[in-house]
């Protein structure tokens, strides 16, 4: 047993000052705080960690490929599709070496930013024409092992992907991220096994026709489902067109939402939308740094909070790794709809960005400092150019600090983020990429 004696830390919704923790098996053993007084001598026998330490943050939304697209998609006008032909061009070139290697630096810059788990939304499962690898999960497989070598947890979110759009056929590289139907989806994923947590995903009402979604709903059952929801008009026109009814209603009648569902990006919704998202319990899953760098616009993430949806919060194409950032800006992003301030309280987002966003993750023994969770620790510095005079709390947290001001990160009960380490984690996604964009150019 690891004891920690925590300068200021986050215990049951708000901020104590020298909290004891006992860590034993990668769970907490022992929180002690000043309102549940620790043995002193226990408590001088422990390791001193200076700063604020919050539970670990949870990813709910990455395609780990994209971060070799950062600075370089921005450099153009254009919007989400012009945007996607510059994605499909990296998707084109990556096999499972290089995925291994673009992933494991992805998931080591997450974990310096405080990340400890993670849902990788992945799709690109096949050679370039479509023919499964030897083992047809082995893409998949590649991110699993990915995550552990960069010391975070993953929840691979294996996605159905059909149709180029509301039936048509596969095109080009989409080849790649194809099945026959969704039942030779599911028995696909049905071959994956060995780690803890294998969710699913509807790519898109786009990508999975109206007749393959209770397919999909009943082979997901019993795990996190998650799916890309009204991130343009476009896909809310083109559904119209072809069903009749928004995509939110198409889940709805599909038996698709439920608890264990998270609606991604939720961006262009109707009334009707966000009661039936509210109605069913799900989650939704913002990314405000992707949705305002892709263009695709404010989604209502206070209306679905109302209306009884749940907060939880991604990086997407990873344009920013960065969740305090993801935090501040769904209320930032209100106050610019809205044009009003005071939308998200700090200890709501912190909130979305810890224990909900790993509940969502199926992971429902994460995201909070309590005996019997995981030990997840994740330390900032209170006093750096960012933090210095924000009050050391929650405040400071959400609206003030960076993942830049990370000193320490614990995931179950390992330190796997030092100072010092983001020089070599650099290194890592440089060479990462350049070996991608070698192969783009070639």
């Amino acid at each position: 047993m690891t004891a920690y004696l925590l300068e200021r830390a986050w215990v049951d919704g708000a901020f104590h000052d020298d909290v004891l923790v006992e860590i034993a098996n990668g769970r907490f053993a022992t929180v002690a705080t000043a309102t549940n007084p620790q043995d002193p001598r226990r408590a001088g026998e422990s390791v001193r960690v200076p700063g604020l330490t919050i539970p670990g943050l949870a990813n709910c939304h990455s395609h780990a490929f994209h971060r070799a697209l950062r600075g370089r998609t921005q450099r153009e006008r254009g919007s989400f599709w012009t945007w996607r032909e510059q994605m499909y061009a990296v998707a084109e070139h990556l096999d499972p070496d290089l995925c291994l290697a673009l992933a494991r630096a992805t998931y080591r810059e997450m974990a310096s930013a405080g990340i400890t788990g993670v849902g990788e939304f992945h799709y690109l499962h096949h050679q370039l024409d479509g023919t499964p690898y030897a083992d047809p999960n082995e893409m998949g497989l590649a991110l699993v092992q990915a995550a552990r070598e960069a010391g975070i947890r993953i929840t691979l979110l294996d996605a159905c992907y059909l149709s180029s759009g509301f039936g048509a056929p596969p095109e080009g590289v989409q080849r790649r991220y194809a099945d026959r139907d969704a039942a030779a989806w599911a028995d696909r994923v049905a071959g994956l096994g060995g780690f803890e947590k294998v969710g699913a995903a509807i790519h898109s009402v786009r990508a999975v026709p109206a007749d393959q979604l209770g397919e999909v709903v009943a082979a997901a059952a019993g795990r996190p489902l998650h799916v890309h929801l009204s991130e343009q008009v476009a896909e809310n026109e083109a559904c119209a067109a072809a069903y009749g009814v928004t995509p939110t209603r198409l889940l709805h009648d599909h038996g698709a939402l439920g608890p264990g569902t998270t609606a991604v990006h939720a961006t262009h919704l109707t009334g009707d939308d966000i009661r039936l998202l509210g109605g069913a319990g799900a989650h939704a899953c913002f990314c405000p740094t992707t949705e305002r760098d892709l263009g695709d616009g404010i989604g209502p993430s206070r209306r679905l909070h109302d209306a009884g949806a749940r907060l939880t919060l991604g990086s997407d194409s990873h344009a920013v790794i960065d969740l305090f950032e993801e935090m501040r800006a769904v209320e930032l992003d209100e106050r610019l709809a809205t044009q009003r301030r005071g939308h998200w309280s700090a200890a709501e987002l912190l909130a979305a960005g810890t224990a909900t966003g790993h509940a969502s993750l199926g992971w429902a023994d994460a995201g909070e400092i309590a005996v019997g969770e995981r030990a997840d620790l994740v330390t900032l510095d209170a006093a750096s150019v960012r933090t210095a005079g924000t009050g050391r709390d929650e405040g400071t947290v959400v609206f003030a600090a960076t993942a830049e001001d990370i000193t320490q990160v614990m995931v179950d009960g390992r330190i796997v983020v030092r100072q010092g380490d983001r020089e070599q984690i650099a290194r890592e996604l440089d060479e990462a990429i350049a070996r991608v964009w070698e192969r783009v150019k070639e």
